[in-house]
């Protein structure tokens, strides 16, 4: 299990390199980035339901998948290229590409809060990883808020 996690890692600190170089497509961009946002909904929302009481609480069930949302959360944002504003099932805002930096600053935002929530999540301890959590949720939330239409 902890060779996969830091092969996940390894990979997906390169990815980003060569995403923006593989999109022959708009659609692929755009699919590229909605399936690491999937993966990273799925698992954060693991952690909320485990932190909020609404699924039992497991501290190895929930380092997991932090450290899976923390890994695949460098993956999206190489995928939002010229171009793939428009085309395909996307509900990203044109804001994404009219004002970058504030894009990019969302994006800086989230990056800080991930790895705090998987140090958290090694802790086991639920107080912890929910602060980190909730941390985490409002960087999530600044950007859907921002730049996803709903």
């Amino acid at each position: 299990m902890k060779k996969t996690l830091i092969a996940a890692a390894a990979v997906a600190a390169f990815l980003p390199l060569l995403a923006s170089a593989q999109f022959a497509k708009t659609e692929d961009a755009i699919n590229y980035r909605q399936s690491a946002l999937f993966i990273m909904g799925q698992h954060f929302g693991r952690i909320g339901a485990m932190v909020n009481d609404k699924a039992p609480f497991d501290a190895a069930k929930a380092k997991e998948s932090a450290n899976v949302v923390s890994a695949v959360g460098k993956l999206p944002w190489a995928a939002f290229v010229p171009g793939s504003e428009k085309g395909g099932d996307t509900k990203a805002k044109p804001e994404v590409w009219e004002d970058p930096g504030k894009f990019s600053a969302a994006q800086d935002r989230l990056q800080a809060a991930l790895p705090k929530l998987a140090a958290a999540a090694e802790t086991g301890d639920k107080g912890k990883i929910k602060e980190a959590f909730t941390e985490a949720a409002g960087a999530c939330k600044n950007c859907h808020d921002s730049f996803r239409a709903k």
